[in-house]
């Protein structure tokens, strides 16, 4: 608990999502590109991205959603820009003051360059404009359908850059195998990064538990697919992996039925670590502190178990066994 706890706890019993927008509280999977402000980005340019009002059938529809709302509009070094702002506008007006986010390794020449200072400069530079309470830990993103060979070229700009924190495996899980990633998080390890990869949104309880292995993980994002397995949650435990959990995206992409009975629930009661981030704000259209409040209303978790998991996230992090 910390000096907020009791505050939260009555934000939550009393349904005030404005007051628990002042409350401090981490994101800690947040995908910028979509993790912005819907308001912000409408003054700036004039469009609205309006968002999903059912949850998605396939993935196909949200590559719909993407290009009729996302497409070519910010496909440019101003634009993406203008997302890296947009994400700091929405943490602060969430009161997130801890936010990791990061730029995918293939966008360093796309949108600055091939500079990483440019690109490091743009998160930083947003943040003191924008978010200037807000801690913020630069992360290295890689997309699993990428060839290997392109990921280990894209990537060696970034080795011993000390403005990093972590390094994330995102995208399609069945994009490849895990094993091809182990060298490139071997040499992420010997950098002192964070590891984290995208594991049992989509995949199996065992998958989440293999990636950890081999990959070597401190966090997964995602990792739902624990939950079905008590003796992955127990490793998971007995390691310290932490999960980075986004509710309202596994429900809006059919990962899960409701909210009532999300698998948070579970791992959270059987000790693994948790934390609740709100992954693509502008199609699922929920905040942090959104996300906790439908937690709470759904009677998945108790604003005592919430509030827990709050602290977790603003916690150092559990190092792995």
């Amino acid at each position: 608990m910390d000096t907020f706890s009791h505050r939260f706890q009555e934000c939550l019993r009393n349904h005030d999502r404005a007051g628990l927008r002042m409350i401090p509280k981490a994101d800690l999977h947040n995908h910028f590109v979509l993790g912005g402000s819907r308001s912000f980005l409408k003054e700036q340019t004039g469009a609205d991205i309006l968002p999903l009002d059912h949850p998605l059938a396939s993935m196909a529809e949200m590559d719909d959603w993407s290009r009729r709302f996302i497409g070519a509009r910010f496909d440019s070094p101003a634009g993406r820009r203008l997302l890296i702002d947009a994400t700091f506008v929405q943490a602060a007006a969430d009161g997130v003051t801890v936010l990791e986010i990061g730029e995918d390794v293939w966008g360093l020449n796309e949108f600055f360059g091939g500079d990483v200072g440019a690109l490091t400069d743009a998160f930083e530079q947003a943040r003191a404009r924008y978010a200037p309470h807000t801690e913020l830990r630069l992360q290295i993103g890689l997309s699993r359908h990428c060839p290997i060979e392109a990921l280990e070229e894209w990537l060696r700009p970034f080795w011993g850059h000390p403005a990093f924190y972590s390094i994330d495996l995102y995208g399609d899980e069945l994009a490849q195998p895990i094993d091809h990633f182990i060298p490139l998080y071997r040499r992420a390890e010997a950098e002192g990064l964070i590891l984290k990869a995208h594991l049992g949104e989509w995949g199996t309880a065992q998958d989440v538990k293999e990636g950890a292995e081999k990959l070597h993980l401190h966090e997964i994002q995602h990792g739902i697919a624990a939950a079905r397995d008590s003796a992955v949650m127990d490793f998971l435990r007995e390691k310290n992996i932490r999960l980075h959990i986004t509710p309202t995206s596994n429900r809006m992409l059919g990962r899960v039925p409701d909210l009532a009975h999300h698998p948070i629930a579970v791992l959270f009661r059987a000790g693994v670590p948790v934390t609740i981030g709100s992954d693509d704000i502008l199609p699922f259209d929920s905040d942090v502190s959104g996300e906790y409040l439908r937690l709470w209303e759904s009677g998945c978790l108790t604003a005592g178990e919430l509030d827990e998991i709050r602290c977790t996230g603003l916690s150092p992090r559990l190092t792995a066994g």
